[in-house]
């Protein structure tokens, strides 16, 4: 707004004291005080209110108006409630630097002004940045994006004041303003993510508001420029997909038209998410193939042939050929009408990017394709990627699952489930077809265990524990039954503890000495009760093969 604007509202009792030829200086804050030298406190532009507290005699008039001018501000306005008429001598060292002086009436509070000035500032900067935002969103559709979000998120905080991030449905911070201030904490990103993807499984249309801590966060759906709010079908298609706006405000008292002006924000970030989904076909579509000719059980030649393809692809510059790791994932819907697949695909290409990386495109390195509720995903791992004791780098499950498990676990609330697998690394196409059933069967593993989002990785295959869960109901009972049900009904009579002594004996390895130790028993006592065991299951606990089935026996029941 111009200073000229303010005499022109009769509400705020101004009258100008000097400096008409300076009225169409742009004011672009305001700010109150009664300091002696306020400059710290200054940045350019404001209005300056003040009482004259600072006053002592007409000595302080020329050096408090020769810091205001230093510090750029537009104009000073002085109050008469303290001293009646605005000093004479105010008056002049205004005059002397050009500086425009206004006298406020006694009756006109200090906040009144305040007030008058922040909202018209406020919404000339308001339109003045939906006009940016505009020519912004008619070029990035256009043409080539012009700096992808990180430019309105920019624009948000020099013209509104406004903190925003854009964030991946996990929590990973793909964008955010670049002015200094403090950062979006990692923790902090995941509790957003996790608290619009449950708002977003209610079907309220956003913002939701979250507070955490002391700040108040309002969170705006990113979706895809062309698809409204009610295109898609089930909202479970995207929950799991979908960037998001975090801005650091509560508009829960906004008016529509800033809320417009931040939808608008949320739809030119769409098309840069467009972008990069487009530029994803080719990738899935080099996974398709590679797929396909591993599953079909290709010649390892063609595989090879194909693999040398995606590896420029994949890894721009790479001079040799990569290593490879498998990822597979499924996503399943309580009623089963709801295809599971592409929901997986497009999570596999988020969760498999470094969390801690930023910025919308350090996935182009994964390509993902999939098949009914499965997607499958091919991940280059450059040669040279050895870890310090040795072993080779790569994706490991645990690590996966914990920076994306309480997002989504939010997003699929209560009728979902997402099951992940990992491959150890292979370094040919020959070990392409063992690297797929490894991690579908270490999806497998995971889908065993409780939870909404589990994952497990090639590590934990070694152990035939892992088997158990896939033995069928019927089959386990039988068997825990046969072997256990006798000792379970000797302990019930007896009180005789042989099932414990049993898991304690198992536990020691057969050790008579260090099994006794253990229990408080005598050896003597200890044999007699083995001696018990043997006889009440005809088993012989001296063989592996019977120590085997009571250690099976004893995990399953």
């Amino acid at each position: 707004m111009r200073l000229r604007a303010l005499l022109d509202t009769d509400a705020l009792g101004l009258r100008l004291l000097g400096g008409e030829d300076e009225l169409d200086r742009t004011v672009r804050g305001v700010m109150t005080t009664d300091l002696r030298d306020p400059s710290r406190y200054l940045s350019g532009g404001e209005l300056v209110l003040t009482g004259l507290a600072w006053r002592r005699d007409a000595a302080d008039s020329e050096p408090f108006v020769r810091l205001l001018v230093q510090a750029g501000v537009a104009g000073l306005a002085a109050g008469e409630a303290e001293l009646g008429n605005v000093p004479e001598d105010l008056v002049v060292a205004c005059v002397r630097h050009r500086l425009p002086l206004f006298a406020v009436h006694e009756s006109v509070a200090f906040a009144t002004i305040t007030e008058h000035v922040v909202r018209q500032v406020s919404g000339e900067r308001a339109g003045d940045l939906a006009a940016v935002v505009d020519r912004h969103r008619r070029m990035m559709t256009s043409g080539p994006a012009g700096g992808g979000p990180d430019v309105v998120l920019d624009l948000l905080g020099s013209d509104l004041d406004l903190r925003a991030w854009v964030l991946s449905p996990t929590g990973r911070l793909i964008a955010g303003p670049k002015v200094a201030g403090p950062g979006l904490p990692a923790d902090t990103c995941a509790k957003l993510a996790a608290e619009h993807l449950a708002a977003a499984r209610t079907g309220r249309r956003g913002p939701h508001r979250v507070t955490l801590g002391s700040s108040t966060y309002s969170l705006f759906p990113v979706r895809s420029s062309g698809r409204s709010p009610q295109a898609s079908r089930d909202v479970r298609e995207t929950v799991l997909s979908d960037w998001l706006l975090a801005v650091e405000a509560d508009a829960g008292d906004w008016p529509e038209e800033r809320l417009d002006l931040l939808r608008g924000v949320t739809q030119l970030i769409a098309v840069e998410r467009d972008r990069r989904d487009a530029a994803r076909t080719v990738r899935r579509r080099l996974a398709q193939e590679v797929l396909e000719l591993v599953q079909t059980g290709a010649a390892p030649a063609e595989i090879a042939a194909r693999l040398r393809v995606a590896a420029p692809v994949l890894l721009p510059g790479l001079g040799t050929a990569p290593h490879w790791q498998v990822v597979v994932a499924r996503v399943e819907w309580q009623d089963g009408d709801l295809e599971g697949g592409p929901v997986a695909q497009s999570l596999l290409e988020e969760i498999l990017v470094d969390p801690s990386a930023t910025g919308p495109e350090p996935s182009d390195r994964i390509a993902v394709a999939h098949t009914g509720d499965e997607a499958i995903a091919l991940v280059p791992l450059p040669a040279v990627s050895i870890e310090h004791d040795g072993s080779e780098a790569g994706i490991l499950a645990d690590a996966l699952l914990e920076s994306v498990r309480d997002p989504l676990a939010a997003g699929l609330d209560d009728d979902g489930r997402v099951t992940l697998g990992v491959s150890a690394s292979v370094h040919s196409a020959e070990g392409l077809r063992g690297a797929l059933e490894e991690a579908r069967h270490a999806r497998r593993v995971a889908a065993a265990r409780a939870g909404r989002v589990c994952a497990a990785g090639h590590q934990e295959l070694a152990s035939h524990v892992l088997l158990l869960p896939f033995v069928p109901d019927d089959v386990r009972r039988a068997f825990t039954a046969r072997l256990l049900d006798p000792l379970r009904d000797y302990d019930r009579r007896h009180r005789a503890e042989l099932i414990p002594t049993l898991e304690a004996f198992l536990d020691c390895d057969g050790s008579w000495t260090r099994c006794a130790t253990r229990l408080h028993l005598h050896v003597n006592t200890l044999r007699y009760r083995v001696g018990r065991i043997e006889q009440l299951t005809s088993r012989d606990l001296s063989r592996l093969e019977d120590k085997l089935d009571f250690f099976l026996a004893l995990r399953m029941s």
